[in-house]
């Protein structure tokens, strides 16, 4: 079975969906048949490369509100992310374009350090001091580093704009295909989708669901034609 995940390393809600759905398949009795692939989707794509701001004064800009109901809720996700034992700055951290880090993540995949290197970009945006997008490439190849890939190779990737770009768009376009308008946005075997971080328990009942109606392999007639199996292959028989 296979499971795809949405997300945007901006997204805090997608930090501690993570952790929530991997709790959930830790749990389940078939995890070991269970392929998890990490899409792209950024949640503000129209954002230039060199436009950083903090994460309250974009909050108040984009929602409405009071710098002071922005920090509630910031402190109410550090309370949720601590729920799952994740850390969380509710102060000082700051929001920009994440296109280099899905285009880096999509090379990672490559090399299959994809989840390595989102956790690490995860904890670097939401645990750690140092900004993901004001310390330029060489932040991220640090990351990168860190995850397990070349520094060399990330750096060549950082380097090209148009290297894995047009797969950070194929995911975008595919999500929103399926009715993805914010993230996280897990589907389960093309057949079920959930949208956002549900708790744990959630993501159990849709891994139990979607794995109980896989559909068995129908078998077409195979005329007879010959094979190779544990035992060899098939030898023509001339009369």
């Amino acid at each position: 079975m296979r499971v795809e995940i949405w997300s945007d390393i901006a997204c805090p809600w997608c930090y501690v969906g993570k952790a929530r759905f991997e709790k959930a398949l830790a749990a389940f009795p078939h995890r070991d048949q269970v392929e998890v692939v990490h899409r792209s989707f950024e949640l503000d794509p129209r954002r230039a490369k060199d436009d950083v701001t903090p994460v309250l004064a974009m909050l108040t800009r984009k929602y409405g509100m009071s710098e002071a109901q922005a920090q509630a809720g910031e402190d109410n996700l550090g309370a949720q992310a601590a729920a799952e034992g994740l850390d969380y700055r509710t102060r000082g951290r700051d929001h920009g374009n994440t296109f280099d880090m899905h285009r880096l993540l999509h090379f990672a995949k490559e090399q299959g350090r994809q989840t390595a290197l989102l956790d690490a970009l995860y904890r670097a945006n939401f645990a750690e001091e140092r900004s993901v997008f004001t310390e330029g490439d060489e932040r991220l190849v640090e990351l990168a580093v860190a995850a397990g890939l070349d520094a060399d190779a990330a750096r060549a990737v950082l380097a090209d704009p148009a290297a894995h770009a047009d797969e950070v768009r194929a995911d975008e376009r595919e999500a929103a295909q399926l009715g993805a308008t914010g993230v996280p946005f897990f589907v389960l075997d093309r057949k079920y989708g959930v949208s956002g971080a549900q708790p744990a328990e959630v993501f159990t009942q849709a891994l139990t669901q979607a794995w109980g109606e896989r559909s068995p392999l129908t078998l077409l007639d195979d005329g007879g034609a010959e094979a190779c199996g544990p035992d060899g292959c098939a030898v023509p028989q001339h009369g």
